[in-house]
């Protein structure tokens, strides 16, 4: 706090003055957030990462670059995570000093690829596997996969891509 003097008809004034340090909205992303707003009336008609990703960062009044440094993430790295069309999956240990920050659980932040990845793909290819009642050889020729990889899926040792995860679970996702 400081205190302001005036000189006033032969005499001093004294006054509090305050001096509050907070970040002005700049007008381009107010506008963003509250066109995201408009767009959205909640979380849960939220189907991407990236947009909730901003959902969240507009709710808590956070620009890009305050993600970052208080998550320890490098700032265009985490301008690439709001990005639309990003085709690989997000990092669990990324999202969840993210999510952190925001204060709600990290699965409210995935999209249904990203949650497939994060329960567990192992489990969930085998899963589909034996309700069609294959084996890993017949499963691969069945989708166009070698033996080799729908092992590896199913171990955990690779990750599933994308398309591949629409192609296997016969979802039209773009997400």
């Amino acid at each position: 706090m400081h205190i302001m003097a005036c000189h006033c008809l032969g005499g001093v004034k004294y006054a509090p003055l305050y001096i509050h340090s907070f970040q002005l909205l700049q007008p381009r992303k107010l506008l963003e957030a509250e066109r995201f707003n408009i767009k959205y009336s909640g979380p849960s008609e939220i189907a991407t990462v990236s947009d909730k990703l901003r959902y969240y960062r507009h709710k808590k009044g956070l620009r890009q670059k305050d993600v970052a440094e208080k998550t320890g993430i490098h700032r265009a790295t985490y301008c690439a995570y709001e990005q639309e069309d990003r085709k690989i999956p997000y990092p669990v240990d990324k999202l969840s000093k993210i999510a952190e920050l925001f204060g709600v659980e990290i699965t409210d932040l995935l999209d249904e690829y990203n949650l497939f990845l994060y329960n567990g793909q192992g489990w969930q290819i085998r899963a589909l596997r034996q309700s069609l009642g294959l084996t890993k050889k017949e499963f691969g020729d069945l989708y166009g996969f070698h033996v080799y990889t729908v092992n590896k899926w199913e171990n955990d040792t690779i990750q599933v891509l994308k398309s591949t995860w629409v192609k296997l679970f016969g979802m039209n996702k773009s997400n």
